[in-house]
C-alpha cells in the first residue's frame, strides 16, 4: 500500500468515525513494507462507578457513526456529440416502440372490424340521394395497413430528426447559458 493510498484511506476512516480513536501510522521498514495501526482509547472505571452501569465513561461514549458524505458539483459543459448520439437512440427507440404500438393496435382493431364499419358508415353518409358516391372518395383506402403504418414511419422518423436535432442545439444552448450563469449546481450524496 503506498503512502498515499494508507493516507487517503486513514483520512477517510478518520472522517467517518466521531472520534473513536486517534489514527498512527508506523514508518516504513528497511524491507518497504508498511504497517497502519489504530490506537484504541484508555478506558478506565473509577471505584465510584458500578460495575452495572449502562453509559460508559470518557471517549467511547462517542459512538461511532458513518457520516454521509456530499459532494457539491457543477455541470458546466454538456458534450454536444454526445448529447447528439444519445438522442438519436433514444429517439430511435421510441419510433420502434410508437410503430410497435400503432401495428399492434391496428391489428386488434382490424381484428374487431372496426375499420370495416367506419368504412360503412363514412361510404352511407357521402352516397347521394342516386346511391353513388358524389364525390368520389374512396374511404376504404384511408384505413388500409398499408397507409397508416407509412402514416406511422413518416412521423416517427421526423421524430427521430427532429428529437435528434433539438437536443444537440439545447445542449450547444446550455453550454452558451452555463459560461454566462455558471451552470447546474448538482449535490450528490452516498447512499448509506
Amino acid at each position: 500500500m503506498s503512502e498515499n493510498q494508507r493516507n487517503t484511506s486513514n483520512e477517510s476512516d478518520a472522517d467517518a468515525t466521531a472520534g473513536d480513536a486517534d489514527v498512527e501510522t508506523a514508518g516504513e521498514t528497511a524491507e518497504g513494507s508498511s504497517e497502519a495501526t489504530i490506537a484504541e482509547p484508555q478506558v478506565t472505571e473509577s471505584a465510584s462507578e458500578p460495575e452495572g452501569d449502562p453509559t460508559p465513561a470518557g471517549p467511547s461514549a462517542v459512538k461511532a457513526t458513518l457520516a454521509s458524505r456530499k459532494a457539491h458539483l457543477t455541470v458546466s459543459r454538456v458534450e454536444p456529440w454526445s448529447v447528439m448520439k444519445f438522442a438519436f437512440v433514444v429517439s430511435l427507440v421510441c419510433f420502434i416502440i410508437l410503430f410497435v404500438a400503432v401495428a399492434v393496435i391496428y391489428a386488434t382493431l382490424s381484428m374487431l372490424g372496426v375499420f370495416d364499419e367506419l368504412t360503412n358508415m363514412i361510404s352511407a353518409l357521402l352516397e347521394g340521394d342516386g346511391g353513388e358516391d358524389e364525390l368520389g372518395l374512396n374511404p376504404a383506402a384511408w384505413f388500409s395497413p398499408g397507409r397508416v403504418l407509412g402514416y406511422t414511419g413518416v412521423i416517427g422518423a421526423l421524430n427521430v430528426v427532429l428529437i435528434t436535432a433539438l437536443s444537440t442545439v439545447g445542449a450547444m444552448l446550455y453550454n452558451l447559458v452555463s459560461d454566462l450563469v455558471g451552470g447546474v449546481d448538482v449535490t450528490l450524496s452516498e447512499a448509506e
